[in-house]
């Protein structure tokens, strides 16, 4: 499957992150707002738009984040921006999207970290979070302990 350019928003607000939830078949998953660059359009652009489609709000962006390669093929890139929207708006799932993307896109939700599966919170990660001041800080009191999914004896 070849995949094309994409711009994802990371957008915090008191320690939460905004999450779209997607389905496709009987997976779902959390991920940042965004989606695919349309020709003629920055990756900024794209960020902004993206996230006035999927969550009816309009963003800034205060910088970029991250511009890495998409894993499955290494011909996409993805560029991630911390962005910020209002306090008065509060984003929710556009009931005007395409047939198409009602069947992808179920949920907009705020997340603690803590709330988020470490398979997404690792994506986070590679998205730039550590680069938000409050999640360096964050990261920089967690202990030496290994908690990835196995034991730690299979790893000594």
């Amino acid at each position: 499957m070849a995949y094309k350019n994409g711009a994802l928003c990371l957008v915090v607000r008191d320690s939460k992150i905004l999450m779209v939830k997607h389905r496709r078949g009987t997976n779902e998953y959390y991920t940042l707002p965004g989606g695919g660059i349309e020709e003629g359009e920055t990756p900024e652009q794209a960020a902004i738009r993206e996230l006035r489609e999927e969550c009816s709000v309009n963003g800034r962006i205060i910088k970029k984040l991250c511009e890495s390669l998409y894993a499955p093929d290494n011909n996409a890139t993805v560029y991630i921006f911390q962005v910020e929207i209002e306090d008065d708006e509060e984003p929710v799932l556009n009931l005007n999207l395409s047939d198409e993307e009602k069947q992808v896109l179920i949920e907009v939700r705020w997340m603690e970290l803590r709330e988020i599966c470490e398979r997404d919170r690792a994506f986070l990660w590679a998205a730039g979070l550590a680069a938000v001041s409050q999640f360096w800080d964050e990261l920089l009191s967690w202990s030496d302990d290994i908690s990835y999914p196995k034991k730690r004896d299979e790893y000594l």
